[in-house]
């Protein structure tokens, strides 16, 4: 068990396997390249990227298939190297977990990020955030139900 410590939830655990690696960072967040993908059981599908790095850095996310069950993923050459994605092909539905990174601002409804979804493959642990080339999708898709915080 990994033991972090998180700026919402003070020290907890984690299963090793709940470490990423973002060979890149986030954008924004570029130093910042180790995570720990954390459930929210109080309010599924709902997780959080907390930064291995920086207490202080903790994104809530959800399944894009929660948001839209229709989202069809687009990964340029360059996210699936750094992926570790070779063959160049779209990755199956299975192979990699793709969440949308969440926003509540104060006043307004709470928006999910489908133009930049983070995608994490599953078997080598390594994520993205994969700033599609079109506009197919929006950094501030509605939700259609308020986002719960977890404690």
């Amino acid at each position: 068990m990994l033991q972090i410590l998180s700026g919402w939830s003070g020290s907890i655990q984690v299963d090793e396997t709940a470490a990423l690696h973002f060979p890149l960072g986030l954008p924004g967040f570029e130093t910042h390249r180790a995570f720990a993908l954390v459930e929210c059981p109080a309010a599924p599908p709902l997780v959080f990227l907390q930064s291995l790095d920086l207490p202080e850095v903790c994104f809530v996310a959800a399944p894009v298939e929660a948001i839209d069950p229709a989202y069809q993923l687009e990964l340029s050459s360059e996210d699936l190297h750094h992926l570790g994605l070779v063959d160049n092909r779209q990755p199956p539905r299975g192979k990699v977990i793709c969440l949308a990174i969440l926003s509540a601002p104060k006043s307004g409804r709470p928006t999910a990020n489908l133009l930049a979804p983070v995608v994490i493959d599953r078997a080598s642990r390594r994520a993205v955030q994969a700033v599609r080339s079109d506009s197919r999708y929006s950094h501030q898709h509605a939700l259609a139900v308020a986002v719960e915080t977890c404690s």
